[in-house]
């Protein structure tokens, strides 16, 4: 009765820590802001004179970057895609095209794009005609209009991100909207001016000879930027003064540009964009130029249409805003899905989850579930009951789960299986919660004395929810793990229709159950199983130990996302936790008394330096490990494309300090003298994608591979297809796999 008792005391602290993550993002609404990690993007208007027909009004997309980000162009260069504005409005109003501001260009190893950093404003024209109709206002109200506009935008640093997001405005049809009057302004003042002659452009073998006429005076003698409007026509990341050249004749400029080695077009008239260098720039005085040039010459032979080379996960970002869909993986860099039927995928996932319950993860919960079920020895009926509850426990967990990650993967969210233990704050619940289990299982409090008297009636009245909370409890630690065929079955999840993705995850929380299911409705299981007895309050207390363990875990764990600051506070707070639960074990005064010291006492502590628990620490920041560990190099999809254009192999250890399989494959198989001196032999760079914090451009790279938690294990080498190895690392796995490089 006792060891039951405990999962009331717990199923609020478990289902909380479970869905702290989603429902921290299923909170959004739509609005003007959309805030993601990359950006702050916020709709916003100008109408100095209202909004009616003939009046001048504006309404744009501004975008702040984080540092170190940035968005596109309308020609993106070598890589990425422009920002995209869908509009919806009122009949009889429409928008003109985006004025894009002049860009900049930003350098990406041997390539270059052209795009914004910082803050950026997209002004976009409203048209109002004399159709629009204005809507009936509200007594005592304004009329105003709503704008409601759907954007997409890829933001990149060495990664890249497809974000979106869905915004309205009500803009007031009477009286001046100027509040953002600044930024449209400065806006206006970043477009490029248009020039009284088109000039010209020739192509000349491998160049082109470009010349503009009708530049003002004071730019004259001036060094120009250039920026084509058509992409893949020119190198765009050519050098001026070393790649291509410039000069002045008066008022003409003229430039030889090369073109590209892989160009795809062959236009008869290309608008081009020249721009002062910063430091030229004058307040209140044109920036830049525009001209349409048509083209003279006759144009060299195209080359197959191949892209520059990327990374992985940006041809995963340009794939899926193509498609919509931030989940599709790219077909060209990455291997083929898994071929399976659907059948043979929900036998997977079952199978995958029956071999989860050899995880470490799970034993902790299980050597508690075989002590209750050895003292309902002799009792079929309630062995049957009680297998039946934890099954429905389980399955309900995988479902509520795995329906929470597909939805916010659907919202754009970059998540996969596991997500919950990116938080340092579900880490820290999570010790807690089993702070507590071990504490009641040693012994140093009853929750009897504790629970008020109609929740312990509640629970001798229906015993059976204890087996149910168990299986969700069950659920909640066994995510840290991926079981052999579990990669698989949930990368082809993501891919699946919302229906038959949940039937995934539905047959991974029968294999998962179904032992215990299975053992209770088969009698002579039960009789392996001695006789209640002394021995079973023993085995109750060394159960506590496992429960310890999975606290120095997760402690760990924390360690690794908030640094040793962090961890430190977490034990403290523990201990705190674990002397406030003995307080409630005295009597009389006494309790009462210590108690409320206590309890203080751990408020001005939380208060004081609870905030290191959440503090996000850099990985760079943290110690380093062993010699093993120097080896290895921080995975960014920048640094894949550098080694496989260098021609050199590249292994990627995608892993999370809360994966207790990564660990395993760490210390016994990616430790080996062997292994290791196999990679040196075949001179491969070994990188390590850390997802123990929420990562989306590691997220985006696991999605490309079908994959949608960790640990995978990928050994690429130039004009080679990636392997992916299993979930389990072996030795002669590995070193199969380096010998066939």
């Amino acid at each position: 009765m006792i060891l039951s008792r405990i999962h009331f005391a717990t199923l609020l602290i478990a289902i909380s820590a479970a869905s702290m993550p989603a429902a921290a993002q299923l909170a959004s609404k739509t609005g003007a802001v959309v805030t993601t990690p990359h950006v702050r993007a916020e709709l916003v208007a100008h109408a100095p004179d209202g909004v009616a027909p003939g009046a001048q009004a504006w309404v744009g997309l501004q975008i702040t970057h984080q540092p170190e980000w940035h968005t596109y162009w309308k020609n993106a260069g070598d890589s990425g895609l422009p920002t995209e504005l869908t509009w919806t409005l009122p009949a009889g109003v429409s928008t003109g095209e985006i004025a894009w501001p002049v860009p900049e260009k930003i350098p990406v190893g041997n390539l270059a794009n052209y795009g914004y950093e910082n803050t950026v404003l997209l002004p976009v024209p409203l048209e109002v005609s004399t159709l629009y109709k204005p809507p009936m206002a509200l007594a005592g109200g304004t009329p105003a209009m709503d704008v409601k506009l759907k954007a997409s935008w890829l933001v990149c640093r060495k990664e890249c991100i497809p974000e979106e997001g869905e915004f309205t405005l009500s803009l007031p049809l009477q009286g001046s909207t100027a509040l953002h009057k600044a930024e449209f302004d400065a806006a206006q003042a970043a477009q490029p001016q248009p020039l009284a002659k088109p000039g010209g452009i020739e192509v000349n073998g491998n160049n082109l000879q470009v010349k503009l006429e009708g530049l003002p005076a004071a730019v004259q003698g001036k060094t120009l930027a250039f920026f084509p409007e058509t992409p893949e026509v020119i190198r765009t990341a050519a050098v001026s003064g070393k790649d291509w050249t410039q000069s002045w004749q008066g008022d003409t400029w003229t430039a030889t540009m090369p073109l590209a080695d892989q160009r795809s077009a062959s236009p008869t008239v290309m608008p081009v964009v020249v721009a002062l260098a910063e430091a030229d720039r004058q307040p209140g005085q044109p920036i830049a130029w525009r001209a349409e040039a048509p083209v003279a010459g006759t144009w060299p032979a195209v080359a197959t249409p191949v892209r520059a080379e990327v990374s992985p996960a940006l041809q995963t970002a340009l794939t899926a805003n193509a498609a919509n869909a931030a989940a599709s993986a790219s077909p060209a860099e990455l291997p083929a899905q898994p071929t399976g039927t659907f059948v043979m995928a929900l036998l997977g996932a079952l199978l995958g989850g029956l071999l989860l319950n050899l995880m470490p993860c799970v034993f902790p919960i299980l050597a508690i579930k075989v002590l209750g079920f050895a003292r309902q020895a002799g009792n079929a009926s309630a062995h049957r009951k009680a297998g039946l509850a934890y099954t429905g426990g389980v399955m309900l967990s995988f479902l509520a789960l795995g329906g929470a990650m597909l939805a916010l993967r659907a919202a754009g969210a970059q998540l996969g299986w596991g997500f919950q233990l990116q938080s340092p704050g579900v880490v820290a619940v999570l010790a807690g919660l089993f702070t507590l289990i071990g504490l009641n299982l040693v012994g140093v409090f009853e929750f009897g004395r504790a629970a008020p008297s109609s929740v312990c009636s509640a629970q001798a009245k229906h015993p059976l929810a204890n087996d149910f909370l168990s299986g969700v409890l069950a659920v909640v630690i066994a995510s840290p793990c991926t079981a052999p065929f579990m990669g698989v079955s949930l990368g082809f999840a993501i891919g699946l229709p919302a229906a038959q993705a949940l039937l995934l995850f539905a047959a991974l929380g029968l294999g998962l159950a179904l032992p215990y299911l299975v053992a209770g409705f088969v009698p002579a299981i039960a009789y392996l199983l001695p006789k209640p007895g002394p021995w079973m309050g023993t085995l109750r207390r060394l159960l506590a130990f496992p429960m310890f363990a999975t606290v120095a875990w997760l402690v760990w764990i924390l360690g690794q996302q908030s640094g040793i600051d962090g961890a430190g506070t977490l034990l403290a707070l523990l201990v705190c936790l674990a002397a406030i639960v003995w307080a409630f074990t005295l009597r009389g005064r006494t309790r009462l008394v210590i108690a409320t010291v206590l309890v203080a006492f751990t408020a001005v502590l939380t208060g004081a330096i609870g905030r290191n628990i959440l503090q996000v620490v850099e990985p760079a920041k943290l110690a380093a490990a062993g010699t093993a560990e120097q080896r290895w190099q921080p995975w960014s999809a920048e640094r894949v494309s550098e080694l496989s254009g260098a021609g050199q192999p590249v292994f990627i250890d995608f892993t999370a300090a809360w994966c207790v399989t990564c660990q395993y494959n760490k210390k016994r198989t990616l430790a080996d003298a062997e292994v290791l001196a196999d990679f040196d032999a075949k001179k491969v760079a070994m990188l390590r994608a850390d997802w123990t914090r929420r990562d989306p451009a590691i997220t985006a790279a696991l999605t490309a591979l079908g994959r949608s938690g960790v640990p995978v294990y990928v050994l690429q080498a130039p004009g080679k297809a990636p392997v992916v190895l299993t979930e389990i690392l072996g030795k002669d796995e590995v070193r199969a796999a380096l010998a066939a490089l």
